[in-house]
C-alpha cells in the first residue's frame, strides 16, 4: 500500500513538473510579436438565437460581422492583454462603433486583441477595416431571409472562389451545433491571404450546416 502511494506521489510531482515546463515555454505576450492575423467574421443570425438583447440583434438584418482580428502564433495560441492596455479614447470608441456591432465588443477586442498588434487603437481599427475589406463575402451567403444549408467544405470552397489567392488551408468554418457560427480567414501581417498555424481547423460536427436567415 505505502509502495503504490509512493508510485502515486511521483507520478503527480512529474505531471507537475511536465505542466510547469510547458508552461514555462508558451511565448509570452507581447505587443507586436506574432506570426499572422486571423480574421473572424460572426455570421450574426446564429449569435442572436442565445443572445436577442444584444444591441447587435434589434431587427438590423445583419449577416456576417467582425468578431476580431487577432494576432496569432503560427506553432498555434496567441497573444492576448499585452501590457500596457490603454483605455480607447472617445474618438477611437467611435471608429470602433463603424467597425463591430456592438459597442461593448469594441472594448473587448481591443484590450485582449489589439493590445498584441503592436499598434496604436486608432491604427489597429483601421487594419481591422482594411482586413473587412480584403475578404468578399460569397452572393450566396449575404443576409437573406431564408434558411439555407450547406456543407461545411462548400462554405470554405463559396469563399475561395470568391477571394483569389485565399488558400484552401487559409479559411475554416465554426460551428454552433448545426448551426453556422463563424468563418475565419488567416492574413499575413500584411494581409495577404495565407495559411492558418497550428490548432486553427475546421470545427463542425454535422455533414451540413444551417444557415439562419435574418431576423
Amino acid at each position: 500500500m505505502a509502495r503504490m502511494l509512493l508510485i502515486t506521489l511521483m507520478l503527480l510531482c512529474s505531471f507537475g513538473t511536465a505542466d510547469a515546463r510547458q508552461n514555462s515555454q508558451r511565448p509570452p505576450s507581447v505587443a507586436g510579436q506574432f506570426d499572422y492575423y486571423l480574421l473572424s467574421l460572426s455570421w450574426s443570425p446564429t449569435f442572436c438565437f442565445t443572445h436577442g438583447n444584444n444591441e447587435q440583434c434589434s431587427g438590423k438584418g445583419y449577416g456576417f460581422v467582425l468578431h476580431g482580428l487577432w494576432p496569432q502564433y503560427l506553432k498555434g495560441g496567441w497573444p492576448q492583454n499585452c501590457e500596457p492596455i490603454t483605455p480607447l479614447t472617445a474618438a477611437e470608441r467611435t471608429q470602433g462603433a463603424g467597425l463591430y456591432p456592438s459597442r461593448s465588443l469594441v472594448e473587448h477586442e481591443w484590450n485582449k486583441h489589439g493590445t498584441c498588434s503592436g499598434l496604436g487603437a486608432a491604427a489597429y481599427m483601421d487594419t481591422a477595416d482594411r482586413a473587412l475589406g480584403r475578404v468578399k463575402v460569397p452572393a450566396a451567403l449575404q443576409p437573406s431571409e431564408r434558411t439555407q444549408s450547406f456543407a461545411p467544405q462548400e462554405i470554405v470552397q463559396l469563399f475561395r472562389q470568391s477571394n483569389t489567392g485565399m488558400p484552401e488551408d487559409g479559411v475554416v468554418v465554426r460551428c454552433s451545433g448545426p448551426q453556422l457560427a463563424e468563418v475565419r480567414v488567416c492574413l499575413s501581417k500584411d494581409l495577404a491571404f495565407t495559411a492558418c498555424g497550428r490548432g486553427v481547423k475546421m470545427q463542425c460536427q454535422q455533414d451540413q450546416v444551417r444557415v439562419p436567415g435574418i431576423r
